[in-house]
C-alpha cells in the first residue's frame, strides 16, 4: 500500500506538463515582440503607403499651391486655402456637393431597398433562381464604360425607352433624359443604381441564405404569414450586414464618375458636375490642377468621414 501510494503521485507529477518557457510563450503569440503574424501587414502596408498614402500627400500639397501647366514641373508657388476659397466663392463646389449628395441618396435608398427585395425573391434555390443570379451578376461585372454607353443609346431622344414611351398616349414628346438639367441628374443617379443593385442582391442573399431553415418551419406552424417572416426574421437577419452595406453603397454613390463621363460628360450645362467629375473637370480640362485638387480633397474628406462610419460599423458587428 505505500509502495503504490508513493508510485502513484510520482507518475502523475511526471505526466504533468512543464510550465511553458519564455520561448513557447512568445511563439504561442505568434513569436517575436510584434508577432510573426504581423510582418505579413508589411507587404499590404507598403503596397499602401506607395499607391495611396503618397498620392494623397501629393494632393494636399497641390490642393494649396498655384498648379498649372505651366508650372506643374517647376516649383509650385504656395497659396494657402486661396484654391478652396475660389471654389466655393464660384458657387461651383457648393453646386457640386449638393449634386454628389442627390446622386448618393437615390443610389443609396433605391439600392438598399430593390437589393433587399431581390435577395428575398431570390432566396431559394432553383434553375431560375440561378439565371437570375447570373444575369445580376453579369450586369454587376460589366464595365462601367460598357454599361453607361448602352444606356446612353437606351436614353437618346431617338432611343428604345423614348420610342416606347411614345406609344403611349398620354405623352407625345419624348423625355429629355440627358438633354434637362433634373432629368440628366436623375438618369445617371439610376443608372448607378442599376449597377450596384446586384451587389447589394448578392451581399444580402448571403446572409438570409444563414438563416436556419428551422426558423421558417416554426414560423410556419404558427401560422406567420410570408409578410411576417419577412418582418420579423428576414429583416432582423440582414440588419448587421445592412449597417456595413450602407456605407459601401454611400461611398458607391459618392464616387460617381465613370457613368457621368460616357453619359454626359457633366451636361447639360453643369447639371450632372458631382465632386469626383467637377475636380477630373478642373485638372485635365481647363488645366488648373490646384483648384482640381481641392475640390478632389474636399471629395477624399467625405469619403474618409465614410470610411470611419464603416470601420466602427464592422467593430460593432464583431462585438
Amino acid at each position: 500500500m505505500t509502495a503504490n501510494a508513493d508510485i502513484r503521485p510520482a507518475t502523475r507529477r511526471a505526466a504533468d506538463p512543464a510550465p511553458p518557457t519564455g520561448a513557447r510563450r512568445r511563439r504561442a503569440r505568434g513569436g517575436g515582440p510584434l508577432g510573426t503574424r504581423a510582418w505579413f501587414l508589411v507587404p499590404g502596408v507598403a503596397f499602401l503607403f506607395f499607391f495611396s498614402a503618397v498620392p494623397i500627400v501629393q494632393l494636399l500639397r497641390m490642393s494649396v499651391s498655384d498648379v498649372g501647366s505651366a508650372t506643374l514641373n517647376q516649383q509650385w508657388p504656395f497659396v494657402g486655402p486661396e484654391n478652396y476659397l475660389e471654389g466655393f466663392a464660384s458657387g461651383a463646389m457648393t453646386d457640386a456637393i449638393v449634386r454628389t449628395v442627390v446622386v448618393a441618396a437615390i443610389v443609396t435608398g433605391i439600392g438598399m431597398a430593390l437589393g433587399l427585395a431581390a435577395a428575398i425573391a431570390l432566396r431559394t434555390t432553383g434553375r431560375w433562381s440561378a439565371i437570375i443570379l447570373a444575369g445580376m451578376v453579369f450586369v454587376w461585372a460589366l464595365p462601367p464604360v460598357v454599361n453607361g454607353s448602352v444606356w446612353k443609346f437606351l436614353f437618346a431622344e431617338d432611343g428604345l425607352v423614348n420610342t416606347l414611351v411614345l406609344l403611349i398616349p398620354l405623352r407625345a414628346e419624348p423625355i429629355p433624359f440627358l438633354y434637362d438639367a433634373t432629368w440628366a441628374l436623375i438618369s445617371v443617379a439610376l443608372v448607378t443604381t442599376w449597377a450596384v443593385i446586384p451587389f447589394n442582391a448578392l451581399v444580402f442573399r448571403a446572409a438570409l441564405l444563414g438563416i436556419s431553415p428551422e426558423i421558417f418551419e416554426a414560423a410556419a406552424l404558427d401560422g406567420a404569414t410570408r409578410w411576417q417572416e419577412i418582418r420579423h426574421i428576414m429583416i432582423p437577419a440582414a440588419r448587421p450586414t445592412a449597417l456595413v452595406l450602407l456605407v459601401l453603397t454611400i461611398v458607391y454613390g459618392f464616387r460617381s464618375f465613370d457613368f457621368i463621363y460616357v453619359m454626359t460628360y457633366g451636361g447639360p450645362g453643369t447639371a450632372t458636375n458631382t465632386l469626383p467629375f467637377l475636380g477630373y473637370l478642373q485638372a485635365f480640362s481647363r488645366y488648373d490642377f490646384g483648384l482640381g485638387a481641392s475640390t478632389s480633397v474636399i471629395a477624399v474628406l467625405l469619403v474618409v468621414v465614410l470610411a470611419v462610419l464603416y470601420s466602427r460599423s464592422i467593430l460593432k458587428e464583431e462585438r
